[in-house]
């Protein structure tokens, strides 16, 4: 054991072996030892020494190393000694931590050595993912951390043997449950060294739970505010989700984007941001721009961006945008982000139109943008994402681009209040190079693919100066580019000439009536022929060629209306003063320029410097499309021109034909619809009827079976009383004398009532005869009529007397035969009570077969009235429900926004508080420290505030 002591640094006697001898011996006694103790001594002799003579114990004792683990797996202890040892070897982070700023290149180049060593083996590879899956501490912690350094020195060929390997992916997935910090932080760092470039294991992480791991870590370490671990998570996701669809539907179809939204919840005390929150919300953002990305399929990126409106997420980015006192960094993230979230989606494209900053009065959250757009003063990162924001904003929004344009026509401008359009022709005419490219680019995507807002723009006027008539948009902008280099501008006077000529080339492009307009100025054909034809240095190449662009779209989109600009003049011109080689040589400077293919990547705006700031995405897209087109026009006859013409005319009636028979189809398709709703809800009815008719069938045949049960009954109960009545008889009286005293009795009562009948007659003669007398008016008429009327009255008198005796006699006559008749009847009931049963059966039997005939004729009617009445009430209750639900939706995003704009108005209160305050501290010590203080800045803020105080009486008036 003296070699021990001496490594362990204990006193020996004589001369003091080499580290390559001790190393040496190490490994032999590793190799040749039986006893486990003397085994374990020399293994962590060996990793004491490993990181110190590195190179030594990667060659020396790598492979006794590896031994160790396949033979000694049953003790914990050596095999992680064994692992740290090999970590030691091929981890670079020890060497560069230790060594020289020279020696790290050679640390690599040893640590790619030493892992392509050990993976020549897969089984050592194999052997590794073995022995993570040990719960112990001191075999998994090693584990993972060489498992990670492999991957590190060589990633694809590890990547390919732990996916080759079975379960290989699934055994280190186990890692993120482990309830031991450590283990599973350390695995994080593992699964994004596996995760990188590979998208096969990207997958199989993603299927494996993943997401729900890593989402639950980050909430568990505190969102946003929690440490390097929630970084990690994040860098984790990134790598599982950029540029592969098929994690991004999962991760959508999984409902994770709603588990975003906690993450934006940024409170309203912003002071002291960590530099940890600071990148834990950088990674935030950009992982939600890995969603929405615009180089991912539309579908998917159209999809995510309307999960993240229904669950608010893009609500909570626009709060963080017009919050105060957020990080300038973060702020511009959160631009970039909301830009590509609304980006080409006409929903969030709405909302972030209504979205308003908090200020007094609100002013919409574009308007807020621009304003740091055309600001000089802000830095160019940030102009730079409210440039893309409004980009993105316009991007298939022909809805915004005509608010935009709007704002500048004559008829809606406003005053009072400062618009979009009022800040973007602020910028173009500034004498800020940079302000004006982003102004005229801002105008150019309000214009992109949109002809009739590029025919409204032809109708803004300027008021350059005070006396002088006002000019057009058009003619301003031709005017400051013919101008040039004679007006004093701050930053590259190409940049400002660059970007005037990329508005006017998407302005005039496809737009025949803004052609005619811009030729109408004679002096701009003429500036742009003697711009195309001078010898100019490299940087006015560029303006050159985007000059001949301008001149190819004016005779490419030209119709002919102007008699000295017509197509073939203009070719004739060129031909003449430039030459149709050199104009063509001159257009195809554009595309051949560096920044021309920088722009073309991507749509965000990456440029390092304003001076790199030339070219925009859209318009190279434009350049693309033209180039060709414009170079085969300047070549083409006359004769070619017109039957280019009429082949266009040709096309445009096919088109016209075309998409009016798509009308008619799309009108078609929707009456198809109708008719099948109608049809459907037809087969509804008709079923419901079935069903109510089939109810009243087996109603109806019940009915007839009870009908037919009593008609049985009813044949029975006759048949029984004829068989018994001929022999029947009342006290020696048969039946037949009791009839012919009953219609005795009938006739006798007839008399009676034709003798009432007679005597009403009289009465009501007496009566007309006493409303005569009493209305004569004359005595003598009254005397004779009185004479004449008591004679007549006499004689009736008499008649009456002579009818009442004879009703009396009558009368007593009737009572008579009515005592006999009860007698009889009594008698008959008496002697013969089967004879009145029979009768009363048949009388029941009658009843009831007329009182069923009637029942089924009312329940007929019922269930007809019954199911009209059901049919209308069915009706109400729809439209009550549709209504219903149309007022809980208002009712529900009403009170959304008020509550989004009491905390909006809140927070413009803050924002201006905290605004004032700094702008006095800041002046104050400028002032104390002697520097001069900026008097038009001062008449500026006291002129904006006796603005608003005057809107404010205006407001109150």
């Amino acid at each position: 054991m003296n070699f021990l002591r001496g490594v362990m640094g204990g006193p020996s006697a004589g001369p003091q072996p080499s580290g390559a001898d001790t190393i040496q011996k190490l490994c032999d006694r590793v190799a040749s030892s039986t006893l486990l103790d003397d085994r374990r001594d020399a293994v962590r002799a060996l990793k004491a020494l490993s990181k110190k003579y590195r190179l030594e114990v990667g060659i020396q004792a790598m492979e006794h190393l590896v031994h160790v683990l396949q033979t000694d797996r049953s003790d914990s202890e050596i095999i992680g000694y064994a692992l740290d040892t090999l970590y030691n070897v091929i981890s670079n982070d020890l060497e560069e931590e230790e060594q020289e700023e020279n020696s790290p290149k050679q640390g690599d180049d040893l640590g790619s050595q030493f892992t392509e060593i050990f993976i020549k083996q897969p089984e050592n590879v194999t052997l590794l993912l073995t022995l993570v899956e040990e719960f112990d501490f001191h075999v998994r912690w090693p584990g993972v951390k060489l498992l990670t350094s492999l991957l590190k020195q060589q990633g694809p060929q590890v990547q390919q043997i732990i996916l080759v390997s079975p379960m290989g992916v699934s055994r280190l997935m186990d890692l993120l449950a482990d309830s031991r910090e450590v283990i599973r932080n350390d695995g994080v760092l593992l699964l994004q060294q596996l995760t990188k470039s590979n998208a096969a294991i990207q997958k199989i992480v993603a299927f494996e739970n993943a997401f729900e791991r890593l989402l639950d870590i980050v909430t568990e370490e505190g969102n946003s505010d929690g440490g390097i671990v929630v970084e990690d998570c994040l860098l984790l996701l990134q790598n599982l989700l950029k540029n592969n669809n098929s994690n991004q539907n999962f991760f959508k179809e999984g409902s994770y984007i709603q588990r975003m939204k906690p993450w934006f919840e940024v409170g309203d005390d912003n002071c002291g941001w960590s530099a940890q929150k600071v990148t834990n919300l950088h990674l935030m953002l950009q992982l939600v721009r890995v969603l929405v990305s615009p180089t991912n399929p539309p579908g998917a990126t159209t999809s995510c961006q309307k999960a993240m409106f229904h669950c608010g997420l893009l609500q909570q980015l626009c709060t963080i945008l017009m919050a105060t006192g957020v990080p300038a960094d973060i702020l511009t993230e959160t631009i970039n982000t909301v830009s590509e979230v609304i980006r080409g989606c006409q929903m969030n494209q709405d909302y972030f139109a209504s979205v308003n900053a908090p200020s007094n009065p609100p002013r919409p959250a574009i308007v807020v943008l621009l304003m740091s757009m055309v600001n000089e003063r802000q830095p160019f990162v940030l102009r730079c994402a409210v440039l893309y924001c409004f980009q993105c904003f316009l991007y298939k929004n022909h809805k915004g681009q005509g608010e935009i344009v709007s704002t500048l026509l004559p008829s809606t401008i406003d005053g009072s209040s400062v618009s979009a359009g009022q800040l973007l022709c602020g910028g173009l005419f500034s004498t800020d190079s940079l302000s004006n490219w982003c102004a005229a680019v801002a105008l150019a995507h309000a214009l992109q693919e949109n002809a009739a807002l590029k025919e409204q723009l032809l109708r803004v006027q300027l008021a350059t100066s005070i006396g002088n008539p006002p000019v057009s948009l058009l003619q301003q902008c031709t005017n400051i580019l013919s101008q040039g280099d004679k007006i004093d501008r701050r930053g590259s006077k190409v940049q400002t000439r660059v970007g005037l000529l990329m508005l006017l080339c998407t302005w005039l492009s496809n737009c025949s009536i803004a052609v005619t307009h811009f030729l109408h100025n004679p002096a701009n054909v003429p500036f742009l022929t003697g711009q195309i034809a001078e010898n100019l240095g490299e940087e006015e190449q560029l303006v050159q060629g985007l000059c001949a662009l301008l001149l190819g779209i004016s005779i490419y989109y030209n119709d002919n209306s102007l008699e000295n600009y017509r197509k073939e003049k203009l070719k004739q011109l060129i031909e003449k003063r430039i030459g149709r080689e050199n104009f063509v040589e001159k257009l195809g400077f554009i595309s051949k320029h560096e920044l021309y293919s920088r722009a073309a990547q991507k749509p965000q705006p990456g440029f390092s410097s304003p001076e790199h700031m030339m070219f925009d995405h859209e318009f190279t897209k434009l350049v693309k499309e033209l180039e060709g087109v414009i170079s085969k026009a300047i070549y083409k006859s006359s004769e070619e021109d017109k039957k280019e013409e009429e082949v266009k005319k040709t096309l445009e009636q096919h088109d016209n034909i075309v998409t009016h028979y798509k009308k008619v189809i799309r009108e078609q398709d929707q009456e198809l619809e109708e008719l099948k709703q109608q049809v459907s809800t037809l087969k509804s009815q008709n079923e419901q009827l079935q069903v109510t008719v089939t109810q009243q069938v087996s109603q109806i045949q019940q009915h007839k079976d009870q009908y037919n049960l009593l008609k049985v009954q009813l044949g029975k109960d006759t048949q029984h009383h004829n068989s018994h009545g001929d022999t029947l008889q009342v006290n020696g009286i048969q039946v037949e004398e009791v009839s012919k005293l009953r219609e005795e009795l009938e006739d006798w009562r007839n008399r009676h009532e034709q003798l009432q009948g007679q005597l009403k007659e009289k009465d009501a003669v007496i009566e007309n005869l006493k409303s005569l007398q009493l209305e004569t008016g004359t005595e003598q008429s009254s005397q004779l009529s009185s004479s004449g009327g008591v004679e007549h009255s006499a004689e009736l008198q008499k008649e009456l007397e002579l009818l009442r005796t004879q009703i009396q006699l009558q009368a007593a006559e009737i009572s008579k035969l009515q005592a006999e008749n009860q007698k009889l009847q009594a008698m008959n009931t008496a002697v013969d009570p089967a004879l009145g049963a029979s009768g009363a059966v048949a009388s029941r039997s009658s009843e009831k077969e007329g009182r069923l005939l009637q029942e089924l004729g009312e329940l007929q009617s019922e269930v007809k009235a019954l199911s009209e009445e059901k049919a209308s009430l069915q009706q109400q209750l729809d439209s009550s429900s549709s209504t219903v639900a149309i007022l809980q939706d208002e009712k529900s995003k009403l009170q959304q926004e008020v509550a989004e704009a009491k905390k909006e108005q809140d927070d413009l209160l803050v924002l201006l508080a905290d605004q004032d305050q700094k702008l006095s501290a800041l002046r104050s010590k400028l002032k104390d420290l002697g520097m001069p203080v900026e008097d038009e800045d001062d008449i500026e803020s006291g002129d904006q505030a006796d603005e608003d105080e005057d809107g404010d009486e205006e407001e109150q008036d």
